[in-house]
Order: structure tokens, then sequence, then C-alpha cells
């Protein structure tokens, strides 16, 4: 899933940065608990909240998204899943994110 994605990013900077979830959450105004759950992938944050997030790690949401596509395109083409599957001839390597 796509929150687990982003967890799993927040988490890896955070912990690259040496860094406690408590500073963070503080440094991103969110509680400690939540940006918790965020990394564990158990909530789907707002789009705001993961910009605060990835800015207390000194990222911009393009950052974070972008870190969390390339995971995402990591983990299916490992798995051998179908990439650029669109109309005859056309290559889409994109991602598409539905609220």
């Amino acid at each position: 899933m796509w929150r687990h994605l982003v967890g799993d990013v927040l988490r890896r900077e955070r912990l690259a940065q040496e860094r406690t979830l408590k500073d963070v959450a503080d440094a991103a105004r969110i509680s400690m608990p939540y940006l918790s759950e965020v990394e564990r992938g158990r909530k789907e944050a707002s789009s705001e909240v993961l910009a605060a997030a990835a800015h207390a790690l000194g990222l911009g949401l393009g950052d974070l998204l972008s870190r969390a596509q390339g995971e995402l395109i990591r983990l299916t083409s490992r798995h051998g899943a179908v990439r650029g599957r669109g109309t005859a001839g056309s290559s889409y390597d994109g991602l598409c994110l539905a609220a």
C-alpha cells in the first residue's frame, strides 16, 4: 500500500539522520503517536501532515513522494509486475493517486 511506502521513507530518513520520533514530531508540529502510526503505514496522512513531516526532515513533499514512487517501482519490478500497460504502443511510467 502507498501509505506503507511513504511511512517507510519517512522512517528511513529519520533514522538516517539519527533523530528521534519525538524530535521530528515536534519539528513537524504533529503528535508523536500520530507520526509513529504514519511511519508504520497505519494512518493515511493528509498532504499537509506529510509535507510537515518531510519539511521537518529537510525534504520537500515532492522529494518524499518521489522516493516513495521509486520504492513502488522497485518493488513492483522485483515482483514481476507488468509496467507500462496502457494502450497499444504506449508507455506509461507514472503514478496515479486516488482519494
